[in-house]
């Protein structure tokens, strides 16, 4: 079954030059804690390596401007020592984790302690109406599987995955590609991140054609997203939905020890691949319903609000922000594996 949808935004590519920068390592949490002004976010693990680059480069921009006054940009990993104390005063919060745990944390406190939640997916039935989604940047998810000595074919379908996450296919001698493949008489083993990840309810609802997909008995959760490090998943069976943005970015060298694709490799989807053939994000891919908008969710009230706090995200996160308009920032995008937003797609608000 091919699954072409409409594109979600227009995107625009980067020139080979501005898409791939020094393959240098991810950078981490903050130094120090942050001072008690700052713009503080947590969240998505598929936008921290990014979000980590943001900070240095805005932070620097601010400088190198002679600005000592406007709020500094700071953003805490998924993962990591926890409890984590986001800024100098603030009460320490358990570390959140995803999607999920990012929007939740950000709710659950105030500007005191979180200003914006990382989010790699987008509204959902359950948010809440005090929030606004502000995206910045394109991706995509695909399936991944063990690079050498796995079963897995080249390319599935989307209904190849709904029968592999609903435990109706659960043995690679079912599975036949467009190729003709067939494959070995080898239990498949299929894994999903953790709960709160935005990766993971993304994937459930694309290939549920919008209906999020109910995961069966045989599939397992638990591996943190997009990163192929663990140990479970060194197994020629495995089946693991990936960011194909994420993935870029660590071909480009943004690898921690942990972070990093480790022994997995991103496949075909519908007969579409997820990476060109210079190992950037596709964007004829990016383009079917595996296609998503990366955002920063805020507080309407401080969104939309006065004061410096409010004009400070709506310096790094508008239309007109730096995120959006500066040369640096969409270098950063590209290099970290995303498309970038063109005109005012990037800084749009979607209010529930």
């Amino acid at each position: 079954m091919r699954h072409n949808a409409a594109r979600l935004f227009a995107v625009t590519a980067i020139t080979a030059s501005l898409a791939t920068l020094a393959a240098v390592p991810a950078l981490a949490d903050p130094a120090s804690t942050p001072a008690a002004g700052s713009i503080v976010g947590a969240g998505s693990d598929t936008t921290q390596a990014v979000f980590n680059q943001f900070s240095t480069d805005y932070n620097a921009f601010l400088t190198a401007a002679g600005n000592t006054t406007s709020p500094r940009l700071y953003s805490w990993d998924a993962t990591g020592t926890s409890p984590v104390t986001t800024k100098t005063g603030a009460t320490s919060i358990a570390r959140p984790n995803g999607s999920g745990a990012g929007i939740s944390a950000l709710n659950a406190n105030t500007s005191a302690t979180l200003d914006f939640a990382r989010t790699s997916r987008g509204p959902q039935t359950g948010d809440l109406t005090t929030d606004d989604f502000v995206a910045f940047a394109k991706d995509a998810v695909t399936w991944s599987a063990k690079a050498t000595g796995g079963n897995a074919p080249a390319d599935l379908t989307t209904a190849d995955l709904v029968a592999i996450y609903t435990c109706t296919k659960t043995n690679w001698n079912q599975i036949t590609d467009i190729t003709g493949y067939t494959g070995p008489n080898a239990t498949i083993k299929p894994y999903l991140p953790q709960a709160s990840s935005g990766t993971r309810s993304f994937f459930l609802k694309a290939i549920g054609g919008g209906t999020p997909v109910t995961p069966g008995a045989c599939v397992v959760t638990g591996p943190e997203e997009n990163q192929g490090t663990d140990a479970v998943l060194n197994d020629a069976n495995v089946v693991f939905p990936y960011s194909v943005g994420h993935y870029v970015g660590q071909l480009n060298g943004h690898v921690t020890a942990t972070d990093d694709k480790g022994v997995l490799t991103v496949r075909k989807l519908n007969n579409v691949a997820p990476l060109t053939g210079t190992n950037t994000l596709s964007a004829s891919f990016a383009a079917t319903s595996y296609g998503r908008v990366l955002y920063n969710v805020v507080r309407h009230a401080e969104w939309t609000g006065t004061g410096t706090q409010p004009d400070a995200l709506r310096a790094i996160f508008g239309t007109s922000g730096w995120l959006c308009t500066n040369a640096t920032a969409k270098a950063d995008i590209a290099g970290y594996g995303f498309l970038v937003l063109p005109g005012a797609a990037c800084g749009s608000v979607t209010h529930i």
